[in-house]
């Protein structure tokens, strides 16, 4: 199901809409394979093997901060990929919305996700993770899902979030550090056409003063956080929770 954006009026749409369109012509045209390849168990280079070890400890990383038992929970997987996630948080117990704005993914999670939950439940959609028509759930992930936008960006759409969850938001956002920003700066090298999205390196001081000061994250509070370094592999995990 094609969902339009509903975006909150204080995004900025055209930055935000032009990186979303980015990430979807990518993930749809050009890096389908390499990306179903990285998230199977099929053999890769070792650079790609730092980054599938990376992922998974992340992956790992925010499932350890949910509970063991989700039943009864509901849980947004916003830039849900191929579904690994989701489908983990489902064996919990969860009802789970997995979004992505690739379609190719959102079909290759669905012919990956196995049919014998015996509590929880996904549903997989194509659309954009700000659609407010998605509902409101208790627990939101966005693992890697916002390292391609800039610090306010990704503050922008925590804040849309939060207005649309009711225990805890886990995500992840491209720490900066200079061995991360030296390899941003290298990637620009590269021809256009042969260029994934760019990963922003942003601060976490700057996430943490915005989250603390922002009128969107009234009545949350910064939790756990957890740096993830896998050879090309770099993010931090972040935790909101209700208060």
């Amino acid at each position: 199901m094609n969902m339009t954006a509903s975006m909150d009026m204080t995004m900025t749409p055209n930055a935000y809409d032009e990186r979303r369109g980015k990430l979807e012509t990518y993930f749809d045209r050009t890096a389908l394979d390499a990306w179903a390849q990285l998230t199977s168990d099929a053999p890769v280079s070792k650079i790609r093997a730092t980054v599938r070890a990376g992922r998974d400890s992340m992956r790992e990383t925010l499932l350890s901060w949910m509970p063991e038992d989700l039943t009864g929970a509901s849980l947004f997987d916003a830039g849900c990929g191929t579904g690994a996630l989701s489908v983990a948080a489902a064996r919990r117990g969860a009802r789970v919305v997995g979004v992505d704005v690739s379609a190719s993914l959102v079909k290759l999670a669905d012919e990956r996700t196995p049919k014998d939950f015996t509590a929880g439940s996904v549903d997989f959609r194509v659309g954009d993770m700000l659609d407010a028509r998605f509902g409101q759930f208790s627990h939101v992930v966005a693992m890697d899902s916002l390292i391609h936008y800039p610090s306010e960006e990704i503050l922008r759409v925590l804040g849309a979030f939060a207005a649309r969850t009711t225990a805890a938001i886990l995500f992840t956002f491209a720490p900066k550090t200079p061995a991360l920003t030296m390899m941003h700066a290298a990637g620009k090298l590269f021809p256009r056409a042969d260029r994934a999205p760019a990963i922003e390196p942003v601060s976490e001081a700057v996430i943490r003063r915005g989250v603390e000061t922002g009128a969107a994250f009234e009545g949350w509070a910064i939790g756990r956080t957890q740096r993830i370094s896998s050879g090309f592999y770099k993010s931090q995990a972040m935790e909101l929770v209700r208060v």
